[in-house]
């Protein structure tokens, strides 16, 4: 199929001169190539992905290209995955300012992640429907690799000398303490099924809803405390190159990180997708619909599987004294440097409060950036504007529409503008929102993201 890579002889071995010598310059200059292939069985079909290997931010330029890879289970219908897989890259971008160079385009997308994710969540709810979904979203740009992921499905990065990272956090109740912690501190209740008699089975669960899940995309039965705000993981491959695999639980319940990647390696992209499913198929059956995308990433002057992934042990051991290995504890939020050779972690922020979270030190662009969509008051030229209920209040026909900055839909002044909702939906707020006008469904989204509980059990309706 197009884009997969093709077996062949093994490519030949650099010059050692022309290896240290590209490390040393950090010789980004040349485009790594992007190889890519996939493989599933469905069970329930429910499982989907997006494939897209030639995006441009800029038309017509070829130096703005990019590749995005994405993996959606659905869970309780497929209306949530399908919804994501056609409306998420779209919202991403369009949180991204035009006009940006490349530097800026990787510092901002980190943050355009978070808003697509938040936006397709609540464009999905006014649908009305109940299903819901994973997202694992991963953005290529040369060697830069940036995901963004809630749920469970999973992305993984193997690179030279058979080392494994995980690029996502599961959001399983069962296994994430913190998760755990932030949904009961909001007010849900994190339990297992209680059968006749109090017998508790299976997974630990968040009620209303029973989702076994903290994080996703739609589940509007579930109540506020499953939120879609990303774990988001930017790196920097080494200039060999390097393979991601990015599949759903089906994958991931049956193998390990390590046990998919090693099952695959010195394989073209395609087949070892294919060898990753069937291993999985192997290990435990058909329980779930499995699906696995595999990414190879490779520099320019080699035509097939990168080299760091090739089975020759003496080859693998010869750049690992080289170029040397990053320890797997080794986790931070910025990070400006890494060993030669290995990966280099420029950003990881995993909070679902919005507050919390950790961008780029570049205080003009994120400013910028905030003006552009999370954070502006649109058509008002930029200008935050508050608005205080009161006698000498104007009139609603003199004022102009305000649009939500996360949801962009435009309302009428007085219709929940500029509310905290601190005394219900029918009367003024006691301290009015500073911030961006957001509409009343997204400012309950994010109340429910940071934490917040309101005062008051009832509303209006």
């Amino acid at each position: 199929m197009e884009g997969a890579a093709t077996e062949g002889n093994p490519p030949p071995a650099l010059p050692l001169a022309t290896l240290i010598g590209r490390e040393l310059r950090g010789d980004g200059s040349e485009r790594p190539l992007v190889r890519y292939g996939h493989s599933g069985f469905a069970k329930r079909g429910e499982d989907y992905f997006l494939v897209k290997p030639d995006c441009l931010r800029v038309p017509g330029d070829p130096s703005s290209a990019f590749s995005v890879f994405a993996v959606f289970d659905g869970h309780n219908g497929v209306s949530a995955a399908v919804f994501s897989k056609e409306k998420l890259l779209e919202h991403v971008m369009s949180a991204v300012p035009q006009g940006i160079s490349r530097e800026d385009w990787l510092q901002v997308l980190p943050r355009a992640l978070v808003a697509g994710f938040v936006k397709t969540d609540i464009d999905f709810q006014r649908k009305g429907e109940t299903s819901g979904t994973t997202a694992t979203l991963v953005v290529v740009d040369g060697f830069t690799v940036t995901v963004a992921s809630v749920g469970d499905s999973r992305c993984i990065l193997d690179t030279q000398g058979g080392e494994v990272s995980l690029l996502t956090v599961d959001h399983r109740l069962e296994e994430n303490a913190e998760e755990r912690e932030r949904v009961t501190a909001s007010g849900g209740e994190v339990s297992r099924l209680n059968l006749c008699g109090g017998q508790e089975v299976g997974p630990l669960r968040c009620w209303p809803g029973g989702l076994c899940l903290s994080r996703s995309i739609g589940d509007t039965d579930v109540g506020e405390f499953i939120v879609p705000v990303p774990h988001v993981k930017q790196v920097k491959l080494p200039n060999t190159g390097g393979r991601l695999i990015i599949a759903s639980d089906g994958i991931w319940d049956a193998l390990s990180s390590e046990t998919a990647a090693q099952a695959c390696r010195g394989l073209p992209a395609e087949l070892a997708a294919k060898l990753v499913v069937k291993q999985a198929l192997k290990t435990s059956g058909l329980k779930d619909d499995t699906t696995c995308v595999v990414v190879d990433i490779i520099p320019s002057d080699h035509c097939s599987t990168p080299p760091a992934l090739s089975p020759k042990k003496n080859q693998n051991k010869l750049r690992s004294l080289l170029f040397g290995r990053k320890s797997h504890s080794s986790v931070g939020k910025l990070s400006k440097s890494a060993s030669l050779g290995s990966v280099e972690e420029i950003f990881e922020e995993g909070s679902a409060m919005l507050e919390e979270r950790h961008y780029s030190n570049n205080t003009a662009l994120i400013h910028k950036i905030m003006l552009h969509v999370m954070f502006s008051l649109l058509p008002v030229s930029g200008v935050i504007v508050e608005i205080k209920l009161g006698r000498n209040s104007p009139s609603k026909a003199n004022l102009p529409s305000f649009r939500c900055a996360i949801c962009q839909v435009d309302q009428q002044p007085f219709d929940g503008l500029m509310t905290d909702n601190v005394g219900g939906c029918c009367s003024a707020p006691s301290t009015p929102w500073g911030g961006p006008y957001l509409c009343s469904d997204c400012r309950k989204k994010k109340d429910a993201m940071e934490g917040k509980r309101s005062s008051r059990s009832t509303t209006c309706r």
